[in-house]
């Protein structure tokens, strides 16, 4: 009974018996392995990965976070999410996502509905629109920045008074 063996065996089969003979020994070994694969579960569904090696080019869609370290070439449609472009990703695709990260090379415009960071050892290339940008020092950006606020369409009465507020800010420099 006491057999690494017939551990695994036994509660498979009669596990009712067993478990008030040897309470203190079941017991850890269900919590471990019941316990790791909720957080790996939990952890898988909320980002998903683009490795080093991977090239996709194309439409990335989907409902979940995700993390480039790879090659991306296309469009980066992730409305509610966040979209992190690590150290080694290289990003050649107009990105939507709720929070953008920039940690590697992006050459394509940005669209947040909240924000964008690009890191120290970040580089953009193209236009960002977002409610909140933060560029840390080191960082490379080029291109124009629309800060349009949470809930802001593109399109919508709100982008108007923006172009007249820029208007006649010109106006009143001439």
């Amino acid at each position: 009974m006491w057999k690494p063996t017939n551990q695994p065996t036994t509660p498979g089969r009669p596990g009712e018996p067993e478990r008030p003979a040897m309470p203190t020994p079941t017991t850890p070994a269900m919590s471990e392995p019941a316990a790791a694969p909720r957080p790996v579960t939990t952890t898988t569904a909320d980002q998903a990965t683009i490795g080093k090696s991977l090239v996709i080019k194309g439409e990335v869609t989907g409902s979940e976070s995700l993390y480039i370290d790879g090659r991306v070439e296309g469009s980066i449609n992730l409305s509610g999410n966040r979209v992190t472009v690590g150290r080694n990703g290289v990003v050649s695709a107009n990105i939507n996502a709720r929070e953008i990260v920039v940690l590697g090379k992006v050459r394509g415009n940005l669209t947040a509905s909240d924000r964008v960071d690009i890191r120290s050892d970040g580089s953009l290339t193209g236009d960002v629109v977002a409610a909140r940008i933060s560029i840390e020092d080191g960082a490379f950006f080029k291109g124009g920045i629309d800060i349009r606020k949470a809930g802001q369409k593109p399109n919508g009465e709100e982008a108007k008074p923006a172009t007249t507020a820029t208007e006649t800010a010109t106006a009143a420099r001439a």
